[in-house]
């Protein structure tokens, strides 16, 4: 099976040009901007998948995570086809980004959801 946060992460990456991963670092504030893509849901099936994926944008400002989060966004949902180590059927916005509490004030961070359909290449 598929990993998506492997899948995605890397693919945001390559396409938006914005460090993107799993987890956050522990020098985020010194990594911005960042895409955060974890898996919070969804079905595994044996011909594919259909997880929940929560993606948050962290920024150095309000606008620039709002804008990197309409980027993701519109990135996302247009994504079909095979990508290195899948092949993704669908994604759809299920809660589209909003902003985010965040523990550093420095850190201005915007979250959406996601559900990818995809399966193994």
């Amino acid at each position: 099976m598929a990993d998506v946060e492997s899948v995605l992460a890397p693919w945001l990456e390559s396409q938006l040009d914005v460090f993107c991963a799993a987890e956050t670092p522990a020098d985020l504030e010194d990594t911005l901007p960042m895409i955060r893509v974890e898996r919070v849901a969804g079905v595994d099936g044996r011909f594919g998948q259909s997880p929940a994926v929560a993606v948050d944008v962290f920024a150095a400002t309000a606008d620039e995570a709002r804008t990197l989060a309409g980027r993701v966004r519109e990135t996302l949902v247009f994504l079909t086809g095979p990508v290195p180590g899948a092949v993704i059927r669908s994604v759809r916005c299920t809660s589209g980004p909003t902003r985010q509490p965040w523990a550093s004030e420095a850190i201005h961070r915007r979250g959406a959801t996601y559900v990818v359909s995809l399966r193994s290449a």
